[in-house]
């Protein structure tokens, strides 16, 4: 039988290029006529005309599934929601604003002919983002990867194909709290890596800004690594080790010479610093009670308001 691809795509304000993609994506399934291929468009929570888009996709072609989220929920809930609704033997993620290239399709799936059974997709650089973003990207990478048993490929976002015991495999992940690029390090799979260059936007502005990377860089820590509290332990022990030396160094000089008149200014320094020692601590520790108050509710990742399905073609 001819294997089905399912493409998953979320969209979120992404009404000036909905049009573009979906030509340049239909160019490339023409282009394998050895596949069937549906396109699962979840629209999340846009507040332009992406909806009116996606359905006018959905009239013109015969493969568009249109998901449309009750409200915005995140890119991380849009994606779950697409491998939930994927059927295909193989499926890629792929974001719609085109800086991940369809025609790489087609080489993503002779990988998978080969034996693949997860296909990376690497940027060969970093020339469309802000030295700003390149330096808090590498960062990040280095100290995750540090830090954490499960290791995220640098420079790979969540553009990949991944066969359907990979999908399979992601659906069994409870949390409701998802890291995607971590959950997808960590079920493994024979993988392979392929490499593209990143084209500019075209249309529309990216929604993250700083604010959010820093965000996601530590749900991404906290998801995968349980370090942060183990350093506030050695933390902890360094400083209790610091003030017992320096309560000796007090008692030896208070036998020696006498006792000393008092001073505001060291006893201020030390209330001061150990105080943001704990607050810091306690703030770590939150980090994770948050986690853990957020995955006991059992909230569902998303909520979906209508649905429009269609056969793949």
């Amino acid at each position: 039988m001819t294997k089905l691809v399912s493409l998953v795509v979320p969209f979120h304000n992404e009404a000036s290029g909905a049009k573009a993609f979906f030509e340049r994506v239909a160019a490339v399934i023409s282009s394998l006529p050895e596949y069937r291929f549906e396109i699962i468009a979840i629209n999340d929570g846009s507040r332009d005309a992406t909806l009116q888009e996606l359905l006018a996709a959905h009239k013109i072609y015969g493969n568009v599934h249109v998901v449309d989220f009750s409200r915005n929920f995140g890119k991380e809930a849009a994606l779950t929601a697409g491998l939930d609704r994927a059927s295909g033997d193989a499926v890629i993620p792929i974001d719609s604003d085109l800086q991940h290239p369809p025609e790489l399709i087609a080489e993503m799936l002779a990988k998978w002919r080969d034996g693949a059974e997860v296909v990376l997709a690497r940027r060969n650089d970093r020339l469309t983002d802000g030295k700003l973003q390149k330096l808090s990207a590498n960062f990040f990478y280095r100290i995750h990867n540090r830090i954490s048993d499960i290791d995220i490929p640098p420079d790979v976002g969540d553009f990949r194909l991944m066969d359907k015991a990979v999908v399979t495999s992601l659906r069994q992940l409870p949390e409701n709290r998802r890291f995607m690029k971590g959950l997808f390090a960590w079920v493994g799979f024979r993988t392979v890596t392929v490499h593209y260059d990143v084209a500019p936007r075209t249309q529309g502005m990216s929604s993250f800004n700083l604010w959010k990377l820093w965000n996601f860089a530590l749900e991404g820590i906290t998801s995968f690594s349980t370090a942060p509290l183990r350093i506030w332990t050695y933390v902890g022990a360094c400083a209790s080790f610091l003030a017992l030396l320096y309560a000796f160094i007090i008692i030896i000089k208070t036998l020696v010479f006498g006792a000393d008149m008092p001073g505001y200014a060291s006893l201020m320094v030390a209330v001061l610093f150990f105080g943001g020692v704990q607050l810091i601590g306690i703030g770590v520790l939150g980090e994770y009670i948050g986690r853990i108050y957020s995955e006991v509710k059992h909230r569902p990742v998303y909520i979906v308001r209508e649905e429009h399905a269609r056969d793949p073609l």
